[in-house]
This record gives structure tokens, sequence and C-alpha cells, in this order.
């Protein structure tokens, strides 16, 4: 299905990035699909019942007070209106003060959107198409910086445990101590593997995901303790809340910090802690998506191999064929996988590791072959522009393509151009 030169026996060549494209698009599918039928199971019964309620009421209250049902609709939708502006039947802070208003445009440029307040002036609309196109981008970047960063600390600690791990390997057994001359006389041959070994490792991805995964989480169970004693809420929907607000979906029917003084409780202290939570937790799942994203093409370039084994016109038998190119960017099988460790890696590759093979590090997503695909190096493009900004050339950074790293666009280039300036410096 996704031969990268083209297959005989299909309709034409398929590009290995548009498989994956298609492949990809497939799998939202069904899994829209899927989750279509789970939430209609799930709250249709809950909605018929509801408007049966709502019904039953509607009627008993119009002939109770001897109103018209055309009166009383427009009421109601004279209440809708104003329900937009921000009147509540409970006393909530205003919306439009200072302090309302910081927040609004907090959800705007971090694209929560709960929804609770909107602009109602075209003034007010027209503003905030320009005040969020560049308050959007700015946040994006931001992410990617708070990214870099973690991810620059997750490699400094786990290449650390490596460091510890290697040495107590390299001791020799029974607790004996090397002499001088033995140890002055293998620094020469372990000195140089030992180097060798700790310049080719690269942090695993599936420990940077659990680390993420498990930061998010710690995060949004601290934050529902708040929020059940701060808002009332139950336990389970505070953690509902969190991973609302946290992911940016913002659903906006439970929002936190919206009366104006809550008793018992420092409205200051809670407004403060609302808005380090909503921070910190945001950008912990911005970052654990961007890990699971690169676990997701891994899946996909495996279920590519997968298709591509019943294909043999091209190449009948299972040997290697002289022009056909090493698969790479794969989960390998457990049996072959025994020895890897999967790594946060593009596939650079250098002449060291055409002859020998990749590392034995794993093997992850490829910007190179996004890039090729598109037939614009954006790497280079993104490059030069940051040089421009900045006003002086950055040094290539050969030490990247060494410890097969390349420079990507995005949170993965960041992540990628981290990690390896990480295994370098260390």
């Amino acid at each position: 299905m996704a031969c990268r030169s083209g297959c005989c026996c299909g309709s034409g060549p398929i590009n290995e990035d548009n498989a994956r494209f298609l492949l990809l698009a497939l799998f939202i599918i069904f899994y829209l699909l899927c989750g279509a039928a789970v939430f209609s199971a799930l709250e249709q019964p809950k909605e018929r019942e509801a408007k049966e309620r709502w019904t039953q009421r509607f009627e008993h209250f119009s002939q109770s007070y001897n109103l018209s049902k055309k009166d009383l609709n427009n009421f109601l939708r004279n209440y809708e209106e104003a329900n937009v502006a921000g009147i509540r039947v409970d006393t909530v802070r205003p919306r439009w003060d200072f302090t309302g208003a910081f927040y609004f445009v907090g959800t705007v440029v971090s694209t929560i959107g709960f929804g609770m307040t909107t602009p109602a002036t075209i003034g007010g609309k027209v503003f905030l198409m320009f005040y969020g196109l560049l308050g959007c981008a700015a946040t994006i970047l931001f992410f990617n910086l708070f990214l870099e960063r973690v991810i620059t600390v997750i490699a400094v600690v786990l290449k650390s445990c490596h460091e510890r791990r290697h040495n107590k390997a390299m001791r020799p057994p029974n607790g004996q101590r090397v002499s001088r001359g033995n140890r002055a006389g293998g620094a020469g041959g372990s000195g140089g593997g030992k180097k060798q070994d700790l310049a080719g490792w690269k942090p695993s991805v599936y420990c940077v995901m659990l680390i993420l995964g498990g930061a998010a989480i710690l995060v949004s169970c601290c934050a529902s303790l708040m929020y059940s004693a701060a808002e009332g809420w139950g336990y389970l929907d505070s953690l509902y809340f969190c991973f609302v607000a946290f992911s940016t979906i913002g659903f906006g029917d439970m929002v936190s910090s919206q009366r104006v003084v809550y008793e018992g409780h420092a409205t200051a202290a809670y407004r403060l802690g609302n808005f380090f939570f909503i921070l910190t937790g945001v950008c912990c799942i911005y970052s654990l998506f961007n890990v699971i994203s690169i676990v997701i093409k891994q899946v996909l370039n495996w279920l590519l191999r997968s298709l591509e084994a019943p294909c043999r016109c091209c190449f009948p038998s299972r040997g290697d064929h002289p022009h056909r190119r090493p698969r790479r960017n794969v989960v390998a099988p457990g049996h072959l996988r025994a020895r890897r460790d999967p790594s946060i890696e593009t596939d650079a590759i250098n002449e060291s590791e055409t002859d020998t093979g990749r590392r034995m590090s794993g093997e992850m997503i490829s910007m190179r072959d996004f890039l090729a695909a598109n037939k614009v190096n954006l790497a280079i493009m993104q490059k030069q522009l940051s040089e421009m900004a900045i006003g002086h050339p950055r040094q290539s950074s050969s030490s990247s393509r060494q410890n097969g790293f390349s420079g990507g666009v995005g949170a993965l280039g960041i992540m990628n151009n981290r990690l390896a300036e990480t295994s370098v410096d260390r």
C-alpha cells in the first residue's frame, strides 16, 4: 500500500508520507464515529429526560400564573439575551471590569474560550479578531519554549540516571579496586567507548511521556482539591473541569473563579491559585500532547510496515534487495525491540550510520521525510529567519547531526534540538 517508490500491483505510487496522512485521517474518522456512538448512548437518555421535565414545568408554570405560552417564550428569549451578556440569576463577579476583562483575555490567548463572556459590541468583536491573532500566536510560542525547557530538564535528569547505571556497570566485579597503572592503561580503550556510548544515548520517548503524564495528573489532582473546596464541586467534576480547561477545550459548562466573594476562603489567594494552576496545567498538557503525537506516528509507521508485508510483487523474497532502502521510523516488533530503547530523535543520517545502521537507541519520527515530501526546507527557512531577527548568524550545529538529531519546525524541532544539545553538553 505504501511502497516508497510505488507498487506495480496498485493503482499507482503512494508516497509514504501521504499514506501516513491517509491512515491518520481514517483513524481520526473512525475515532470520531466511536466517540459519537459512546456519547450518544450515554447522554441522549439524560437529554430526553431533561426535555420532558422542562416541558412539564413550562406547562405547570403557564397554567399556575395564567400566562400564555407565547408571552412566556418571549420572556425566556429576553433572559437568554441577558445571559449572553453575562447576567445570571445568582450574583456573579462583573464580567467587564478590569479583573473580569483580564480573565477573558486570558481565555482568549490560551485558546480555552469558556464562552461565559463574549464581546457584545461591534468594536469589541473587531478588536478581538486582531487581538486574538497576535495573542494566540505569542502564547503558542510560549508553550513551545516551555516545552523546550521541560524537555531539557527531563533529558538532564534521565541522562544523569543513565550515567550512574553506566558507571555501576563499568565497575570491576567483587568490589576490586583498579590500580593506577591499569586505570591509565584502560583509559584509552574504555574511556573512548564510554564517551561514545554516552554520546549516542538519547532519552526514551516513553519515559518522557510517563513523566509528563505524571506531572499533568499531579497538577490536576492538586487543582481539583482546590476547586472542590472553593467552588463546592464534586472531586470528579473538578477533575473533569481541569481536563477541559488544561486541554483548552473549554466547554464553559463549569467555570472557576466567577463569584464575587468566596466565603471562608481568601478570594485573592484563590484567584491567584486558579491562574497558576490553569497556566501550569495548560503547559503540561500541551507538552504531553506533543509527545503522544510522536508515539502515534510511531504506531502509524508500524502499521504502514505491516501493510507493506503482503505486497511481494515488487520484492518477492524477504531478503534485502540491493535497491531497497532500509526501513526507518518504525516501532519494531517485540522480538526485535528487546535491545532497543526508542528515543526522541529524527531521521538525520550521517555517513557513519549509513554503513552500520542506526544506533541501538531506537527510531523515532522523521521531520526530514516531512520536509522532503513538501519540497520545502522549512527548518533552514526558520533558522535563517531566526538569524536575521537576532542579528548574527548561529554556528552550524554539526554535533546535532552527529547525534542523530535534526532541526525541525515547531515543538518537535524544539525537542529534537534541545535533546541534541543536552546529549552533547553533558
